[in-house]
């Protein structure tokens, strides 16, 4: 089967990118090179599910991506003017559509993470899948209450955390660190090809470094 395969070291931004809601600028976070991604004020200041909240509020990159792997390393931890709610929610979209009104992503919850031992049922959801527009977390949550498009995960914030996600039509694998965590056969995909995006929510400064892309 062929490959392709591009790579960003994340220590500038990518050629092509653009920015939806957020700010994004080279840093060295933990001694790597990396993107700090954050929402911009107006977002962060602005209406749930609206400006934020399972919204496209991501660095978006060329990518022309159908199937294949996706990952990324990610820091993620709480901004200071983080609400009671924020988790230090960062991780990555992917098939966004031109419009960017449309696309799937996968992102993780370090506070919800097994490392700060969270109660139940917060241990199954550090790890969350969505589709936008029409199946956002809250949503899948109340149709599914089995849960299948969440899932807990050993990780914990302010942490360099690998998260590689596995991607054939609707089939969906999700590993972090490592470790199968999530397996779908069946995604709320709406469109097959598209970009790949940064994702950051509200609350929430992440810093992102090697990106990897490859297409089957």
């Amino acid at each position: 089967m062929n490959k392709q395969s591009i790579t960003y070291d994340l220590g500038t931004l990518p050629e092509g990118a653009k920015l939806y809601s957020v700010t994004a600028s080279p840093t060295i976070m933990d001694g790597r090179q990396a993107l700090r991604v954050t929402l911009t004020d107006e977002a962060s200041k602005g209406e749930p599910n609206i400006d934020f909240i399972d919204m496209p509020t991501f660095l978006r990159i060329p990518g022309d991506f159908k199937n294949g792997t996706i990952s990324v390393n990610l820091f993620s931890k709480l901004r200071d003017d983080a609400p009671p709610y924020a988790r230090g929610f960062a991780g990555l979209a992917y098939r966004i559509d031109n419009s960017g009104d449309v696309f799937e992503a996968v992102y993780l919850r370090p506070l919800n993470g097994l490392k700060v031992k969270p109660e139940s049922p917060r241990d199954k959801r550090a790890v969350q899948y969505f589709s936008y527009p029409n199946w956002k977390f809250d949503r899948l949550r109340q149709e599914y209450p089995d849960g299948r498009f969440e899932a807990g995960a050993n990780i914990g914030p302010a942490e360099w955390i690998n998260l590689t996600l596995e991607i054939a039509e609707t089939y969906l694998t999700v590993f972090v660190d490592g470790a199968e965590c999530m397996s779908l056969d069946k995604t709320k995909a709406e469109v097959t090809t598209g970009d790949i995006g940064l994702f950051v929510d509200i609350g929430t400064e992440a810093f992102f470094s090697e990106l990897r892309i490859t297409q089957r």
